[in-house]
């Protein structure tokens, strides 16, 4: 040791130095303990759940559970469309990988442990999803958390996978879409694709058909290897509802064939087939000549693929007479009976009006001029109807408005205020030129008249059903009264008249009585002027208890005007309605009144 007065020996620093690092390491060490401490007691006592919750939650994975989409189903409850619940089979490799080579135990259907190899549970996996064995092979093992091994398979197929306990093989729900029918109603139903509903029903009422997804969430470990019996939490699944249509499939079907036949006849552009029952104005047929497949969509082309009987609007042409002819009587200017000497021209208003065939002077009743279809009669009776009034009556009978069959792309037609009519379109609107409308708002006109004078609103979804099997029928209209019985049952004979002794003869019907009117107006060409018409027929039966309305329409048929009948369609697809309804024949002679005077 050094003496007062005396430097430290060198021995002395080199302990004070250790000395002084020891205390310094000791403080670290303490101030480190504290701080661990302090944590340990934050995870331990503080917030113990918290923390534990947080490692599970990074440990947690869910998964979607898509819901089981409604269907759609014709008014017999035959599936249009139907979801069908399938399986994806998946597997975790990694896990399927641990067994390779080696034996494993499983229990049997009795609940016995049993071993087995992992190549003798592939080949059993094998025979029950019929891949062949390498190719399964190459499916199950690699590195892959997640792999397909088989999609939709239905779930007998699923349950015999699962049966096997293969290592790191699982089924995750999906479905089906599927059209039973396949192009039968195509374009009312509608189609999905890998977006989502596109078309139709599907479109339009997918919020009510689709229903709500669920989830399944399940733990996994370190190695991206789900846990077994870990947390397991499940959202559950709310299937979609379905809807019940007015469409009678058969019918369709029926009408189909039928208007596609005649398209082809006369080289149509297209024709469709609408028809409504009167007293419920429910659309039993909405038949297009091309129709998609909802189970191959691109095999049609775009403008096909929706219903044209509510997208495509035009001219009418003489089916539009019968309102002329309803209003002029409602409104007291004219009878059923009441003459008109007609020449081959009429003019008014600097403007001059001719019918479809050359005449001389004639003497022709009201109904007369409605069954010989004549433009200058028509403008005779109509031009006693102010312009405001020959609107609204166009209006009453539902003509440019909307009529909620709840299809996407339907569409109102046309009908200008007569503000805006020139001095021809005035008159012309009185026989179905200068306005649009599609086959269905003609078919509502008809079952105007047919129903006694009250329109009603067309119904093509008729209930919804739920998940749980309960109908929740739709709100059925109550009607407009447009005009009074009397009114509805003298237009009715008009009708009538117009099949015997005029311009409807091609459509009727051997067993009962028909009324019936006829269209043809000029298709307008995409560039500018015309290029073709429209032809329809339009057709009550039977007159002595009015029960279905059914409208024709063919655009830009082929060849002479004079002999391209829509009636023989009518005639083919009213047989069928009347006959497959059981609706007796009709007794009695037509009711109809004299032409001429």
């Amino acid at each position: 040791m050094a003496k007062a007065g005396q430097a430290p020996a060198p021995e002395d620093h080199r302990v004070n130095l250790v000395t002084g690092r020891l205390r310094a390491g000791m403080i670290i060490v303490l101030v480190l303990l504290t701080v661990l401490g302090v944590r340990l007691f934050q995870v331990q006592a503080v917030d113990p759940e918290g923390m534990a919750e947080a490692a599970v939650a990074n440990r947690l994975v869910t998964v979607n559970v898509p819901a089981l989409r409604g269907g759609i189903l014709d008014n017999e409850g035959n599936y249009l469309a139907r979801s069908v619940e399938r399986f994806d089979i998946v597997v975790d490799q990694r896990l399927a990988a641990a067994y390779d080579e080696d034996e494993y135990q499983r229990r049997n259907s009795e609940g016995d442990l049993e071993t087995v190899t992992f190549d003798a549970a592939l080949r059993e996996l094998s025979a029950v999803l019929g891949q062949d064995t390498e190719t399964l092979r190459r499916s199950v093992l690699g590195e892959k958390g997640f792999n397909f091994v088989a999609k939709t398979v239905t779930p007998e197929i699923r349950d015999k996978v699962l049966a096997v306990k293969f290592p790191g093989v699982y089924a995750d729900r999906t479905t089906l879409r599927t059209y039973p029918s396949g192009p039968v109603a195509g374009s009312i139903v509608g189609f999905l694709g890998t977006e989502g509903a596109q078309e139709g029903l599907e479109l339009t009422q997918d919020s009510i058909l689709a229903g709500e997804a669920g989830s399944k969430t399940y733990e996994i470990g370190g190695d991206g290897i789900r846990i077994p019996y870990a947390t397991n939490e499940d959202v559950p699944v709310q299937d979609g509802d379905s809807i019940r249509l007015t469409i009678d499939q058969d019918l369709q079907w029926f009408a189909q064939q039928t208007i596609a036949d005649q398209v082809q006849e006369y080289n149509a552009d297209w024709g469709n087939v609408v028809v409504v029952e009167v007293e419920t104005g429910n659309v039993l047929a909405m038949a297009e000549s091309t129709t998609v497949d909802p189970n191959n969509p691109g095999a049609t082309e775009a403008d096909s693929r929706k219903a044209r009987s509510v997208t495509d609007s035009f001219e009418p042409g003489s089916t539009t007479k019968v309102i002329t002819m309803a209003a002029a009587i409602e409104e007291g200017i004219i009878t059923p009976t009441s003459q008109f000497q007609i020449d081959n021209t009429y003019s008014i208003d600097g403007q001059t009006f001719k019918d479809a065939f050359d005449h001389g002077t004639v003497r022709m009743t009201a109904s007369g001029v409605l069954a010989k279809s004549m433009n200058t009669g028509t403008v005779m009776v109509g031009q006693q109807l102010t312009p405001q009034q020959r609107y609204d009556w166009l209006r009453k009978f539902g003509i440019g408005t909307e009529l909620g069959t709840g299809l996407n792309g339907e569409t109102s037609g046309l009908l200008a205020t007569p503000d805006n009519w020139d001095t021809r379109q005035q008159y012309t609107v009185l026989f179905g030129q200068g306005l649009t409308q599609t086959a269905l708002h003609t078919a509502m006109v008809f079952q105007t008249i047919a129903n006694d004078g009250v329109r009603l609103q067309p119904r093509l979804v008729d209930a919804r059903i739920d998940a749980d099997g309960v109908e929740h029928r739709a709100e059925k209209d109550g009607g407009t009264r447009v005009v009074s019985e009397k009114t509805a049952l003298e237009v009715q004979h008009m009708l009538e008249t117009t099949t015997v002794e005029g311009s409807g003869s091609s459509g009727a019907l051997e067993k009962y009585r028909v009324g019936s009117k006829t269209g043809t107006a000029e298709a307008p060409s995409p560039n500018g002027g015309y290029d073709g018409y429209t032809v329809s027929y339009a057709g009550i039966a039977p007159m002595d208890d009015p029960k279905y309305v059914a409208v024709v329409t063919l655009q830009r048929p082929k060849g002479d005007l004079y002999y391209i009948e829509p009636g023989k369609t009518f005639q083919k697809v009213m047989e069928q309605v009347l006959t497959t309804n059981n609706v007796a024949p009709s007794e009695g002679e037509p009711v109809t009144y004299p032409i001429e005077y």
